[in-house]
């Protein structure tokens, strides 16, 4: 049974009519296709104690303020980008939005405090943390309709899906695991000892490595992804902070899997890392409790969610040093770039 809900104001399309043939509709589609695939270049950012997304211009201004639903956190493209959707988590929803008018177009409810998804490479899966049923469910993103549901350990929060969208894997932060689902056998297959309260996950581009932050532990733990065996690890400790300070959340691996981007959280900086050598090459200091991550598609400028000082700061990745910061609503949580 399906759970979506349609928005009022949702245009409908009757993609029959596209069957006429003429060529003003054919300029009309062709001119659509091309900006969709050209970007506004815009920022959007969840802001979970202010219920609210920012807006940023490519400019690195605030041009809008949605008003949206309780605490929005986890936020994801569709597969054509055309719509986004926002993790809920006090609503138990994942509400849908056109990514140009930034119009409400649905919402699929009854997911239970969601936090962070990935969508599923075939564009019609979202799998979603349930962070307060320690589970991981998977719903269909046109109908709304519940798919599967897996078990996991307490807290889940990261999401991360294959390219060849066979497995998935799932961050406990309470339960210090990674849990490996098979999409194709319908089963959670490994459970993966990492170190403390596991929170995001980056796949480098030859999806042969899995990068996980673990919060507590102040480093990133580094999986085979043939084997699903733990191989190596990541410690930061910028200059003049204490172990306890570092705490890892999200990040990001360049498209030529040579630099990884780490959001170090009350440490307040950004890890710069050389992938190969695994090694930190330099850290850049942002704002207070530096949280999510985003990479422009020119991997130009990276974005930083700052939830403690209200803020994303922009960093030249050119020169590792931030360009400016940008006051957003409270608690930035998580970005999308509209680039591409």
């Amino acid at each position: 049974m399906s759970n979506i809900i349609t928005h009022p104001h949702e245009r409908e399309i009757n993609m029959r009519r596209w069957s006429v043939p003429s060529q003003l509709a054919l300029l009309c589609l062709l001119t659509v296709t091309a900006t969709a695939e050209a970007g506004s270049g815009v920022a959007i950012v969840t802001n979970e104690r202010s219920d609210t997304l920012s807006i940023l211009s490519s400019d690195f201004e605030v041009i809008r303020t949605i008003e949206t639903c309780a605490r929005p956190r986890g936020i994801h493209f569709s597969a054509d980008r055309s719509q986004f959707f926002v993790g809920c988590a006090d609503d138990d929803m994942i509400a849908t939005y056109d990514t140009e008018t930034f119009e409400l177009l649905g919402r699929i409810t009854g997911v239970p405090a969601p936090e962070t998804f990935d969508l599923h490479p075939d564009g019609k899966r979202l799998i979603v943390s349930n962070e307060e049923d320690a589970a991981a469910s998977v719903y269909d993103v046109t109908t709304g309709e519940l798919l599967a549901e897996f078990l996991t350990g307490e807290e889940p929060e990261g999401v991360q899906v294959t390219a060849d969208g066979r497995l998935v894997f799932v961050a406990s932060e309470a339960a210090n695991l990674v849990h490996v689902i098979d999409l194709e056998k319908g089963d959670v297959i490994r459970d993966i000892l990492v170190d403390t309260r596991p929170r995001r996950f980056a796949l480098t581009p030859n999806q042969q490595e899995l990068w996980v932050s673990a919060e507590l532990a102040g480093m990133v733990n580094i999986i085979d992804v043939k084997t699903l065996a733990l191989v190596d690890d990541i410690q930061f400790l910028p200059t003049g902070l204490r172990p306890e300070q570092v705490t890892p959340v999200d990040l990001v691996i360049s498209a030529d899997g040579q630099r990884a981007y780490v959001a170090l959280g009350r440490a307040n900086h950004v890890a710069v890392v050389d992938v190969p050598k695994r090694e930190v090459v330099d850290y850049i200091l942002v704002g207070k409790r530096a949280w999510g991550l985003a990479l422009s598609a020119d991997e130009k400028r990276l974005y930083v969610a700052n939830g403690l000082s209200d803020d994303v700061t922009i960093i030249d990745t050119e020169t590792l040093r931030p360009i400016t910061s940008v006051a957003v609503g409270r608690v930035p949580y998580d970005i999308l770039i509209d680039d591409r």
